[in-house]
């Protein structure tokens, strides 16, 4: 088979489609014929050493997958060749390949009808967005939620998450993703052109009840707390500024935290488990919730962007992509018979 492998850390094209030999599943797991793989900001920060993490050097990037099973181990028994499946990896990487080996428990079927690249469109970004508005900040129905990032592909999952909840939104991002940020139910604002802090107050009338950053950077962190509202909640998701301006923003951003944990006054920093532990403490609820995400897909209720469909072999063109910072929605990688 072939796989696309990161050497060492570095830009884009240190990444290497190459051959390895092709896996058999243990007996408790499948082997998978990869159809389409989710490309993360997470997965451009390792590449690029930007941030520290696991997997070390040689490996497969890759979260998240959508396939069909090529064969079975000798214990499975409720999945079978030809049947489409989907999956997070929890971490292992791996999915930048034509075939990938994953316990048969940590598969979910992908329902007849909805196709690989929409299907693995959903898997970490709408799993991460469940986690961010249930479990950390807690949104309630009518509350205003505003949306750090909003035009990429975890933003239009909480977006439209909220929107279900009956959560009232606000998207800020550049103005050339506000058409996306509408379609998802949210009142755009945009980074550049508007003041953020008093365009949100004004459209919540007197600020935000929870605020998801997804940006990171001492800056950015102090611009959305001022946006709440009292008590009003603040959850970082994530530092996809440092796609653009490198490690240099985790200090600031871990420095702006803490000082927020002690600032006076009613708004407070909201966390709670995340995709590094959840899903894989809790089985059942990943599969009940990935089914239901795939469910909604197929029904419309959901619509995941997809920003553009690449052969698995231009991976390093969907890196770069990424760091430059235009992409609205996800880019998902797919296989020669594929989108």
């Amino acid at each position: 088979m072939h796989h696309m492998v990161v050497p060492r850390r570095g830009a884009p094209d240190v990444m290497e489609w190459t051959t390895a030999a092709l896996p058999e599943p243990n007996a408790d797991e499948v082997l998978v014929r990869v159809e389409a793989a989710g490309v993360s900001s997470y997965d451009v920060m390792l590449r690029g050493h930007r941030f520290p993490g696991f997997p070390s050097v040689p490996y497969t990037p890759g979260e998240d997958f959508v396939g069909v099973i090529e064969t079975v181990g000798a214990t499975v028994r409720d999945l079978t060749p030809g049947q489409r499946v989907g999956g997070w990896t929890f971490g292992d990487a791996g999915s930048y390949a034509e075939y990938i080996r994953r316990p048969a428990a940590e598969v979910v079927p992908v329902p007849e009808g909805l196709a690989p690249e929409i299907a693995v469109a959903m898997i970490v970004n709408y799993l991460t967005a469940r986690l961010a508005l249930h479990q950390a900040a807690k949104v309630k129905p009518g509350e205003w939620l505003l949306v750090q990032g909003a035009g990429g592909g975890l933003g239009s999952a909480l977006l439209q998450l909220a929107r279900e909840d009956g959560i009232r939104t606000i998207g800020c991002d550049a103005i050339e993703k506000h058409a996306q940020i509408r379609a998802d139910g949210a009142e755009p604002v945009g980074f550049r052109t508007e003041d953020v802090v008093q365009r949100t107050r004004e459209l919540s009338g007197g600020g935000a009840d929870v605020v998801i950053d997804l940006i990171g950077g001492g800056r950015q962190l102090l611009r959305s707390w001022r946006a709440l509202r009292p008590g009003g909640r603040l959850v970082m998701l994530g530092m996809a500024g440092s796609l653009r301006s490198g490690t240099g923003i985790i200090l600031p951003s871990l420095v702006m935290m803490g000082a927020l944990a002690l600032w006076p006054g009613r708004r407070r920093l909201a966390s709670g488990p995340g995709m590094e532990d959840y899903p894989r403490d809790h089985l059942d609820w990943y599969r009940a919730t990935l089914a239901e995400f795939f469910e909604k897909a197929l029904s419309g209720r959901l619509v995941p962007r997809v920003a553009e469909s690449l052969p698995f072999a231009e991976a390093a063109r969907a890196h770069t992509m990424l760091e430059e910072g235009h992409v609205a929605g996800k880019i998902v990688l797919v296989s020669a018979g594929g989108a």
